[in-house]
């Protein structure tokens, strides 16, 4: 049980995020829980300024685990409890990361360890050790790029080989921008916001704005999307008035795409609270589908003139926005989610109409996800074609395109900071 030490300086500047961000880290990599799930959980008594730094802390602290441990291997005997070590790795990324003065940092993560009775005999350990990587934080810059844990690296590489692995890794490493899509105007909001136009049509800010905040928001002129996500809807290029279904549409980025080119959506998904998320979006944006929750393999409606099938997968083309997810998963739900890729692709066929097109796609870096799928399902169903033309739209890199399908890679697009790991294609019965 956690015990609040009457020892504990109360006055240690930035203690209550760093609390939290202690928190958070020990509920993903002890725990196993993605950020996402308990961050509110665990930041609810925070001040907003606090929340963004607890969540900044971690995301930022995971994004570069790797080097954190390199730097504290020499300096540990033996590795400590995972609460400890994971302080200790907090500390490291302050230190060496974010150049913030050791003698705050020391400070703030020995009175954590005192908080805690079964912790608070290792605050000369996380003392010692911290002043130890202040000593020799000028190592922190020639560490190579943290790498991908094993379970996800190794098919990778079988993917891809160890060069383009690296890269992917770098680019992890950087993290992502924030990239919009914008519902009129597109120069005007780049002038507005100070952001570039990508490409393919999206507008990039800087990650360090806060998006609610941003002129815009509250009426709806745009929402939040990275740039690979936002291709599939640009790929299928609704025509005004046509029937089109997201087969698996929250977080509705995809679903308000479609509903402002024109189109009668529909909006399916087996999530009542996220889709609860995706009425929220449509109504501040302006737009409307209808909102259908239930389970995809058993949806009944249609036919349907084009459907959007983004199915669930092992979402690790996100990994630059997601840092925490190659600590929580371990690659066990592999099997099971490609088994149910093939049934939604078999399902979404049934739906619809004669010569209506099919995009599927995943937010996956793994072939698995993406090229074998198509192959897969073109042995189920030997009238399937890939509509490769679709594909080739404005700012697609032709190298891009493979015989199955568009594959977009983080290391991709470095000039303007990456982009999501994406695998879409175009589907029709021949």
């Amino acid at each position: 049980m956690k015990t609040r030490s009457t020892n504990t300086p109360s006055a240690v500047a930035g203690l209550e995020a760093r609390r939290a961000a202690l928190a958070l880290l020990d509920a993903i990599l002890v725990e196993k829980r993605l950020l996402s799930e308990v961050l509110l959980l665990r930041t609810k008594d925070l001040t907003p300024e606090d929340r963004a730094r607890a969540q900044r802390l971690v995301s930022e602290c995971l994004r570069v685990m790797d080097r954190c441990d390199r730097m504290l291997g020499p300096h540990l005997t033996k590795r400590p409890a995972p609460h400890v070590m994971n302080a200790l790795r907090l500390g490291v990324y302050e230190i060496c990361a974010v150049g913030e003065a050791a003698h705050g940092v020391v400070n703030a993560y020995v009175a954590l360890m005192q908080e805690r009775a079964k912790a608070s005999h290792f605050k000369g350990l996380v003392n010692a050790v911290l002043r130890k990587i202040d000593a020799s934080k000028d190592k922190w810059d020639v560490l190579p790029a943290p790498m991908m844990p094993k379970w996800l690296r190794k098919p990778l590489i079988a993917d891809f080989g160890k060069e383009t692995v690296a890269l992917m890794e770098a680019a992890h490493a950087k993290g992502a921008p924030l990239d919009l899509s914008i519902k009129g105007d597109m120069a005007g909001w780049a002038k507005t916001l100070g952001g570039t136009v990508l490409p393919t049509g999206s507008l990039r800010l800087d990650p360090s704005v806060q998006v609610t905040k941003l002129e815009g928001f509250a009426e709806g002129a745009w929402w939040v999307q990275d740039a690979a996500a936002a291709l599939p809807a640009r790929i299928l290029a609704p025509r005004s008035g046509e029937r089109v279904l997201d087969m698996c549409a929250a977080p509705g980025g995809k679903t308000m795409q479609l509903s402002a080119a024109g189109a009668i959506v529909t909006a399916l998904d087996i999530s009542e609270s996220r889709m609860k998320r995706v009425q929220e979006n449509l109504t501040r944006c302006g737009l409307s589908a209808e909102i259908v929750v239930s389970d995809a393999l058993e949806y009944e409606g249609g036919p349907f003139d084009a459907i959007l099938l983004d199915a669930p997968c092992t979402a690790t083309g996100t990994i630059r926005r997601h840092p925490d997810l190659p600590q929580v998963k371990d690659g066990s739900d592999f099997p099971g989610l490609f088994e149910l890729q093939e049934h939604l692709i078999d399902r979404a066929l049934g739906l619809l109409k004669p010569g209506g097109r099919l995009i599927y796609c995943t937010c996956s870096l793994l072939i698995d996800e993406g090229e074998e799928q198509v192959r897969d399902a073109k042995l189920r169903h030997p009238d399937l074609v890939v509509d490769l033309d679709a594909l080739k739209i404005e700012g697609v890199d032709p190298d891009w395109i493979g015989d199955e399908g568009l594959r977009t890679r983080p290391d991709y697009w470095a000039d303007f900071g990456g982009l999501d790991g994406f695998f879409i294609t175009v589907l029709r019965r021949g």
